[in-house]
């Protein structure tokens, strides 16, 4: 089953949809609840980096009975370092976002502890592809 999500830079009040509609159909899969949560948070996070960050996005999501890929697409910035990206507590946020309660710097380290795998990759001045598998069966 595949699905595709549109993102629109700096909408937060449609940041979540993707998440929500995945969710609604793993649920109608009989996915093990604990690993709807774990893919859920870590799609929201995507979905608000996009939002935060990038012009415009894409979740595209492939389900199988053995595991969930999502790619997350961005047309952006860029991340210059990925690896400073990933420390907990490190943003780029803006000071608007960070007064919406966005931007705390926990988008990519808890999308790495929610998935199984995790693989990102940016080109500074076009943007950012974040994969993430995770398994549906314990």
């Amino acid at each position: 089953m595949k699905f595709s999500y549109d993102v629109e830079g700096g909408n937060f009040a449609k940041a979540g949809n993707a998440a929500s509609n995945v969710k609604k159909i793993l649920k109608q899969l009989n996915v093990d609840p604990k690993i709807i949560k774990r893919i859920v948070v870590a799609l929201y996070e995507g979905e608000v980096n996009v939002v935060a960050h990038a012009y415009k996005g894409q979740v595209l999501v492939d389900i199988n009975p053995s595991r969930i890929h999502i790619r997350i697409e961005d047309e952006g910035p860029g991340i210059p370092d990925i690896n400073l990206a990933m420390q907990v507590g490190y943003s780029t946020a803006s000071a608007m976002v960070r007064e919406m309660g966005f931007g705390a710097g926990m988008g990519l380290p808890n999308m790495k502890r929610n998935a199984d795998a995790i693989d990102i990759k940016s080109t500074v001045g076009k943007g950012t592809v974040v994969e993430l598998t995770t398994n549906l069966t314990s």
